[in-house]
């Protein structure tokens, strides 16, 4: 395994990607099925993945027409718009981030178990890729992207428990050094007892990162008989970034129900992309709600996200 972060003594660790050698010894077989890259540029165009629900029933089938979005009160244009269902949906990128501290470490074997069946439910062969990490003193990458459902089940049965717990080290380093280099749908699912022990980020700054990057968190709360959890931190940085939080015991049945819903929630999201009227380069966050021109829906969405700043080339 490879480490994100190696100890308190560092204050920013890369990532190391797999190297080339390896990656094309991995997924040589299904190499020429993967996405073409998307060159990004300092980013003007804002990016919402937003779901609609009508009681207990995803909503489909709406148009563009039947959106209204709003940046800090002000209506924009809606350029780019899709329904992210079925095989025509733009390609997903998941790292698994698995809290595998001591206080949790009574639960792995479920959570192996669950989080293959959730791969398997959810990745489409050759074009949907995921990656697995673990965290608890130190922070590491278990698998490398890819859509190879062997190699991540055999990632998954090497998953160890560890001591403290670096989660707010872990979402800001798998999204600051995984998801960032990906394009299309990028989702961060974390498994944790949701206790922060021994991390050098905040919480806000991995908030921050994950909204920059257009990352969308789903929180899987799981509850050990060993610890009290504190799930509020998870809980919120999931919601701030459209995604959702489920708590969960130590039952595999209550795990497959987190992971399933997770998986209705990817299946029913509709993109949207606007340019933002408001074009000062402030670096300042702006809100964002997202209407439906219907009633008795429901809309989920991230709350906003942070303008480029004077001296950020990378954008948003």
């Amino acid at each position: 395994m490879k480490a994100l972060l190696i100890s308190l003594f560092l204050a920013v660790v890369s990532l190391s990607p797999m190297s080339a050698q390896d990656q094309q010894g991995q997924d040589e077989q299904g190499q020429e099925d993967l996405p073409t890259p998307m060159i990004r540029s300092r980013v003007d165009v804002v990016n919402i993945l937003a779901t609609v629900r009508k009681d207990d029933d995803y909503v489909a089938n709406l148009t563009r027409d039947d959106f209204v979005v709003y940046e800090d009160g002000v209506p924009q244009e809606i350029e780019f718009f899709s329904y992210e269902s079925g095989e025509d949906a733009q390609p997903l990128t998941v790292v698994l981030a698995m809290d595998t501290s001591g206080s949790v470490k009574d639960k792995l074997e479920f959570e192996r178990m669950a989080a293959m069946e959730f791969f398997k439910g959810t990745l489409r062969p050759n074009k949907d890729l995921a990656s697995v990490v673990q965290f608890d003193s130190e922070i590491n990458l278990v698998q490398d992207f890819t859509f190879d459902l062997p190699v991540l089940e055999q990632a998954l049965s090497t998953v160890r428990a560890g001591g403290a717990t670096k989660l707010f080290d872990a979402i800001f380093l798998a999204v600051d050094e995984l998801l960032r280099h990906q394009f299309g749908r990028r989702v961060l699912v974390v498994l944790s007892d949701g206790k922060d022990t021994n991390s050098l980020y905040s919480q806000e700054q991995a908030i921050r990162k994950a909204q920059e990057e257009d990352v969308v968190i789903f929180g899987i709360g799981v509850r050990s008989s060993h610890s009290n959890p504190n799930f509020g931190a998870l809980e919120s940085m999931a919601k701030s970034t459209g995604g959702d939080f489920f708590k969960s015991k130590i039952q595999l049945a209550r795990l497959r129900e987190a992971f399933s819903r997770i998986n209705a929630e990817i299946k029913n999201q509709y993109s949207i992309s606007y340019t933002s009227k408001n074009q000062r380069a402030d670096g300042n966050f702006r809100e964002i709600e997202v209407k439906v021109k219907r009633g008795g829906v429901k809309v989920k969405h991230r709350d906003g996200y942070f303008a480029p700043s004077p001296f950020d080339d990378s954008g948003n």
